[in-house]
């Protein structure tokens, strides 16, 4: 089999701002793998959690370094495949770019979209939540009205039904306060609402936000606590806090879920950071052995890694897959959104094109 890399860039209409920094584009890898005459379709976006950043330019050198170990294998060898990733170490983003595109392939190979080869129902993807970035409480409330405002051509279209705010202001916690007590004000009533710190709370400060977010009817908080706090540091917060606890940043894949299983709820799965639909899967079985609830979260992906990822939302508790909603030039169609559900289509595979007028 052959692969195919090339790059484009993606813009934001509003740069979004978490407790690490602000991004207003990225330059993803569109990957294309060949064989038989099907194409399989995955990207990779890059993301910085600790000190191992995955920037494009690692992506792209990693993926044609070990574009040629892969010519002498088939889309079905996944498991031969997945033990080369291993032995060279690749990044998960440049996993997860190959992965998805195996997946792809192989849905177009037999005719089926992914979910249903699975199994899954899409009558059971809970709706999406859309994302509030760090701002101050005039400019969040500015981002709610927008991402509500009515549709001109369909005025009376169904709005989104859940909103992720996040937190871990730099100038602290009476700012996240200020901030959040914005968007509530702002936003259309009986909205779920839940939080993301991103890491940007010690523990005190995790603990009095819990509670007093507890009041105002939030849903869970995520990423409460830095990635590289302990895990005893996570079991006070979990024997204090009102509300669920889900992990991001400190939950790659499926080996890091044992230790954190009791001192969370939940974790939030990316197709990035896990390495692909084969990971994530076993993140959702090991994480409900476990008892806990998942959530599908995203980077800066267009619509092609967020489709892949809809494939699997019938098995998930909440969902963050909104990336790409917030593009001016996402270069692909799939999934669509219906009554605030992002719902992947019949089409074989993942069921993604590419827009004709996107160079």
């Amino acid at each position: 089999m052959q692969i195919d890399i090339q790059s484009f860039t993606v813009h934001k209409r509003f740069a979004l701002t978490i407790s690490r920094g602000t991004t207003a584009e990225t330059t993803n890898l569109w990957l294309r793998l060949k064989h038989e005459n099907i194409e399989g379709w995955g990207e990779a976006s890059p993301f910085s959690i600790g000190s191992h950043p995955q920037t494009t330019e690692i992506l792209t050198k990693e993926l044609q370094k070990i574009a040629p170990l892969l010519e002498k294998f088939t889309p079905l060898d996944r498991q031969q495949i997945e033990e080369i990733f291993k032995e060279v170490q690749l990044p998960s983003a440049a996993c997860a770019a190959i992965d998805i595109a195996l997946h792809d392939w192989l849905g177009k190979k037999v005719g089926l979209p992914l979910w249903k080869l699975w199994g899954l129902e899409r009558s059971r993807i809970v709706p999406t939540s859309i994302t509030i970035g760090i701002n101050s409480p005039e400019g969040a409330r500015h981002r709610v009205r927008d991402w509500f405002a009515k549709d001109s051509n369909n005025p009376e279209s169904i709005k989104y039904q859940a909103i992720k705010v996040k937190l871990g202001n730099p100038d602290g916690i009476e700012a996240d306060r200020a901030m959040l007590i914005a968007v509530l004000n702002e936003a259309p009533a009986n909205i779920e609402i839940s939080v993301d710190a991103n890491g940007g709370w010690h523990l005190k400060d995790a603990i009095k936000m819990c509670v007093w977010l507890e009041k105002y009817g939030i849903k869970y908080v995520e990423q409460p606590l830095s990635p590289i706090s302990n895990i005893a540091e996570f079991s006070e917060l979990y024997r204090l806090s009102p509300l669920p606890i889900f992990v991001d940043e400190s939950c790659f894949n499926s080996q890091d879920i044992p230790q954190l299983a009791n001192c969370v709820h939940g974790i939030n799965i990316k197709m990035m950071k896990s390495g692909g639909l084969t990971e994530a899967m076993r993140m959702i079985h090991t994480a409900k052995a476990y008892g806990l609830q998942v959530m599908f979260g995203c980077y800066s992906d267009s619509l092609l890694a967020n489709t892949a990822a809809a494939q699997l939302s019938p098995l998930a508790d909440y969902l963050d897959l909104d990336s790409h909603l917030n593009l001016i030039d996402d270069p692909f169609t799939g999934a669509s959104l219906e009554n605030g559900r992002l719902l992947p289509n019949n089409l074989p595979g993942l069921g993604v094109s590419r827009l004709d007028n996107v160079q």
